[in-house]
């Protein structure tokens, strides 16, 4: 995990400052113990911060995500939500049912996908941090259904 003065240094050396802004939106992100959408965020930062609109979230998440500090992904649940990047890559499994997400390991399921779509294909394809949509195993055992399934899909 980052810490302040690692905050600092990497927006240091990609050529940004390490305003107070930027750290308080970091470290309202690391905070939340996981993801968090930027309505959140602004709500966090504005107890110590009241002037921050958000605005200058979006784009100070924008700025996070191109130097690699945060991910962002769409958990289908209505809001894209941000968390501190990590070295190893994840992702993970949605329930269309419940709304729970389950971890993913990238090197286990996901990998062995992108080298097949390279071996196969040629295809490079992105498989940066993303969700998979389904049902878990409670909502089956239940009966519930996906949204997807009123959708008409196949």
């Amino acid at each position: 995990m980052l810490k302040e003065m690692d905050i600092g240094e990497t927006l240091k050396d990609a050529g940004r400052r390490p305003t107070p802004q930027r750290v308080m939106i970091l470290s309202a992100i690391r905070g939340s113990g996981g993801h968090v959408t930027a309505e959140e965020i602004l709500r966090k930062v504005r107890k110590e911060y009241t002037f921050i609109d958000i605005a200058t979230i979006y784009r100070t998440l924008q700025l996070f995500k191109r130097l690699g500090l945060v991910s962002e992904i769409d958990l289908k649940q209505g809001s894209t939500r941000y968390e501190i990047a990590e070295k190893e890559k994840h992702h993970h499994l949605v329930c269309s049912g419940c709304g729970k997400s389950f971890y993913l390991d990238h090197k286990r399921f996901i990998e062995p996908l992108r080298l097949a779509l390279l071996n196969d294909f040629g295809f490079e394809a992105d498989l940066e941090h993303f969700a998979v949509s389904g049902l878990c195993s409670q909502c089956r055992a239940s009966g519930k259904t996906s949204s997807n399934d009123s959708k008409g899909g196949r």
